[in-house]
This record gives structure tokens, sequence and C-alpha cells, in this order.
């Protein structure tokens, strides 16, 4: 599992990649993090639920990200810790965090620009592309 930072002329694009599809959605949430410089509170640790359907990874994957620019934004929260389950196409997240002690950049939205998540010797991989 992992991600990186890729080149984007006008927002942020990320890479990330991992074995299965829970695991890309927690890695693509760290990367988001990680790109935003999320620095979580010590102290106020929070455990929220997401729960979403659709029919395909790119969805899931969008409504997921999307909640957690919703907490950072309008609640003050990041997440650091996720238990993701995925039964047919229904996804499940309980995630724990704090809340947010500095952000570096806001992420406004995570957009659908050539989103595809696509199977690769490494496992799954998707490049998404954020706009800040």
């Amino acid at each position: 599992m992992g991600f990186e930072e890729i080149p984007h002329t006008a927002d942020w694009a990320l890479r990330v990649w991992a074995g299965d599809l829970p695991g890309l959605l927690a890695e693509a949430a760290r990367g988001m993090n990680w790109l935003a410089g999320a620095e979580l509170a010590d102290h106020g640790r929070e455990t929220k639920a997401f729960e979403t359907e659709a029919a395909e990874a790119e969805s899931l994957l969008v409504a997921f990200l999307s909640e957690l620019v919703y907490y950072a934004e309008q609640e003050n929260l990041g997440f650091d810790e996720f238990d993701i389950r995925i039964f047919d196409e229904r996804l499940s997240v309980n995630m724990q965090g704090a809340p947010l002690k500095a952000l570096t950049k806001a992420i406004k939205a995570v957009t659908w620009h050539n989103l595809e998540v696509k199977e690769t010797a490494r496992g799954l991989e998707v490049v998404i592309v954020f706009d800040v």
C-alpha cells in the first residue's frame, strides 16, 4: 500500500495503490491528509461511522473522501484510523480521529477528473485529483 503526489497543472493529484479496495480507500484518505498537511490533536479522539452504496469503486471512493472533506471543513475533524468493509455495493466505514490541530491547505473537493480504479501489478491503483 502507498501513495505519492504526482504533478498536476492547477490542482493536486495523488497516485494511490493497495492490494484491495478497502486498503485503497484507507490509503487514499491517508494520502489526502498528507497533501492537506492535516495534523490531529493529541486529545479528544472521536469515532464516526459512514455508509453508502454505489455500483462502482470510483463512486465509493469519491463518496468516502468527500465525507472526510466535509468533516474537516464543517466539524474541524480529521481521521487517521479506518475500519473499512465492503459488501456487494455497500461501503461501511468506522473511523477514528481527533480535532484538527493544523491544516496547511484545505481541499475543496474530490474530483471525477479521469478517475478510474485499475488493476495493476501491485494491486488496485487510482489517480485522484483534488480541487484546492
